[in-house]
């Protein structure tokens, strides 16, 4: 009996010291692996996320190879292109670039889109993108003044050029004055402050403006500042359809943008395309169900205008035209407007309507 109940005691007593040894295993190794799990999630998470954010990164230098893959799926408008070469050929001597594209509609056309001209004042476009690019990733602030400095004035259009030097402009408004009277000593106070020529270029470049460079500080009437229709185009369609910008810097894009005073090109040829002839353009273009934020450029030797078009069923198109010739010659203004008016057709296209031309 005595032996028996020694076995049982012992027993016992070999479980008590299993359970304190698992216990003390447990509370030594368990937090390790539970940390060692943690971590490896962590670091799986981070891994996805550093892959997700590299490849936003090369989408987003090469935004021409992004909708060129979707331009796999566009219908090219060989009947709009026809129309356009039918007016381009009555003026041998003039050098002419257009593009156009509707995202909704998923059609484009283009004569020589990717070729360099003189962008003038439409160059502004592509400026007022990258300071709006800068504002979102606080690189600079929205409200801080901008110095008037010798360096900067800009004679031609504007009024910033006559002020005192060492007068200060908030950045609003002299964002807001190169688009709303093409201002050129706004235009080149943003350039200076967005670090300069050299740094804007490079920045034309990181969001995939191959075409766009600037050489010198506004007026440029040598027309050393470049651009293609197809850039013009595709950077507004990019900040429109929420791909450069976010949305609250996109609708500021948009009202900025409809400030433009000067709308005798795109504009007024959309408006003779449909029958009107006004210098209330605007009012007019309204009447009919459409909106045109537009920015020309004008240097006497080219001609350009690029513009978001917003029609009465809500679709929105994108136009950009450069007409190069003789000094102030009035047949590349009328030859923009011409071709403006051949885009009315295309405008309102539905989706079956469209894959038919």
């Amino acid at each position: 009996m005595k032996s028996y109940l020694k076995v049982i005691t012992n027993i016992f007593l070999t479980s008590i010291a299993l359970s304190v040894l698992l216990g003390t295993f447990l509370t030594v190794f368990g937090p390790i692996n539970q940390s060692y799990q943690i971590n490896r999630k962590i670091n799986l998470i981070g891994k996805s996320r550093r892959s997700i954010k590299k490849d936003l990164i090369t989408e987003e230098s090469n935004f021409s190879s992004f909708f060129n893959k979707k331009f796999e799926k566009y219908k090219k408008l060989e009947k709009l292109i026809k129309k356009w070469e039918n007016l381009i050929i009555k003026n041998p001597d003039l050098e002419v670039s257009a593009f156009f594209l509707s995202l909704d509609n998923q059609v484009y056309a283009e004569i020589k889109s990717d070729i360099k001209l003189s962008a003038a004042s439409s160059i502004k476009v592509p400026i007022l993108i990258i300071l709006l690019t800068m504002l979102e990733k606080e690189e600079i602030i929205w409200n801080e003044n901008l110095i008037l400095s010798e360096d900067v004035i800009g004679s031609g259009s504007g009024w910033m050029a006559y002020q005192k030097i060492g007068e200060r402009f908030p950045l609003y408004e002299v964002a807001s004055e190169m688009i709303r009277v093409s201002d050129n000593t706004a235009t080149n106070l943003l350039i200076k402050r967005l670090g300069g020529i050299s740094v804007v270029n490079e920045k034309f470049k990181d969001i995939g403006l191959k075409n766009t460079q600037i050489n010198n500080y506004l007026p440029d009437l040598g027309g050393t500042n470049l651009t293609s229709t197809k850039d013009l185009s595709l950077a507004m369609a990019l900040v429109d359809n929420g791909y450069l910008l976010n949305v609250s810097s996109r609708d500021l894009f948009r009202e900025i943008m409809s400030k433009s005073k000067t709308n005798t090109l795109i504009p007024s040829g959309i408006l003779r395309g449909l029958g009107k002839e006004s210098k209330d353009t605007d009012y007019h273009l309204s009447l009919k169900g459409y909106l045109v934020h537009n920015k020309t450029g004008d240097i006497g030797i080219s001609y350009s205008d690029t513009a978001l078009i917003q029609t009465p069923q809500n679709s929105r198109a994108f136009a950009s035209f450069i007409v190069k010739g003789p000094f102030n010659d009035p047949r590349s203004t009328e030859l923009i407007r011409n071709l403006s008016a051949e885009l009315v057709p295309f405008l309102t296209l539905d989706q079956k309507s469209s894959n038919q031309n």
